[in-house]
């Protein structure tokens, strides 16, 4: 079998004026050149990789406004946690919120998992992690 590596994550969004700056302000990527599909969206660098929203006006199944990290969610690797903490708080995310809060933010900064991590949500109620792996 073929060497698989992974190409792109793509996000479904019921809005893509919310969802495009919420992905490029608050992780800082940077839209590239997307084909003309039939369906709108936008492409997102990601160093070697790349994130994908697609527009569906429906949306996603996701309803729970709440932070389940045992649901599907996506990562992102840092190698500086603090420095993401750090960005996240100075946007008004904080982990003193209530999980139903938009900016509610769960750190663990140790755990099973051996390096720390933090969950969000974005503007789909969509789950995404941010770790700190080696």
């Amino acid at each position: 079998m073929s060497l698989l590596a992974l190409h792109h994550v793509a996000i479904i969004t019921a809005d893509l004026e919310k969802s495009l700056p919420f992905y490029c302000n608050v992780f800082g990527l940077a839209q590239i050149p997307r084909p003309n599909f039939q369906v709108d969206g936008a492409w997102l660098a990601c160093g070697s990789l790349e994130v994908h929203l697609i527009l569906n006006p429906a949306g996603t199944f996701r309803k729970s406004p709440t932070i389940d990290r045992n649901d599907w969610h996506f990562a992102f690797r840092t190698d500086d946690f603090d420095g993401v903490v750090k960005r996240l708080t100075d946007l008004g995310f904080r982990d003193d919120l209530p999980e139903s809060d938009p900016k509610c933010l769960l750190i663990f900064r140790s755990g099973p998992a051996h390096f720390p991590q933090l969950y969000l949500r974005d503007p789909d109620l969509n789950v995404v992690e941010v770790n700190g792996a080696l």
